[in-house]
């Protein structure tokens, strides 16, 4: 075997090897990742425009952290989601999913003379977490405090869970 050969088979291992550490990657973080589009902000002013501009910039994919918490009464979601304001979420309870939506707005600050400038991400966003029991979605609750969302999701009676004694004869 030349050795052209077995430095082309040692390549495509080494590429192999790089790529299933990627799908397994992808798959632990498939629903944290998210996909930011244009907000809609129709505006055509000046700042409007530049707005628009910089939300363009600022659309793309990011991560939004979670996590679920399973007790014996509810199931208990927190998601990461800084720079929000209470009503520019929209929570629904869909299937086995909590979907929240959203849309952060941007905010553009500019001074002249020894500039200072500060921009923040503008776009909406959607994400599905996957419940693990079957919840009560009229009883939900949820708040947003420093940057995280909390939904609190009481279980729902259809389904509760129950211990059964297993007997001798």
């Amino acid at each position: 075997m030349s050795t052209l050969h077995q430095l082309r088979e040692g390549i495509n291992g080494a590429l192999d090897v790089i790529m299933e550490g990627w799908q397994r990657l992808y798959q632990h973080a498939r629903g944290a990742i998210i996909r930011f589009r244009p907000g809609s902000k129709a505006d055509t002013s000046t700042s409007a425009t530049s707005e628009h501009e910089l939300s363009l910039r600022s659309v793309g994919w990011g991560v939004m952290a979670a996590e679920v918490f399973d007790d014996d009464d509810k199931v208990l979601v927190r998601l990461e989601a800084p720079g929000m304001e209470k009503d520019d979420f929209d929570l629904q309870v869909t299937d086995e999913y909590l979907v929240v939506r959203g849309e952060k707005h941007i905010e553009r600050e500019q001074h002249e003379g020894h500039y200072h400038i500060t921009e923040r991400a503008f776009g909406r966003f959607e994400r599905a977490i996957p419940l693990p029991d079957d919840v009560d979605a009229d009883k939900a609750r949820a708040t947003y405090k420093r940057g995280v969302l909390e939904v609190t999701l009481p279980k729902s009676a259809r389904r509760q869970r129950k211990k059964i004694a297993v007997n001798e004869f």
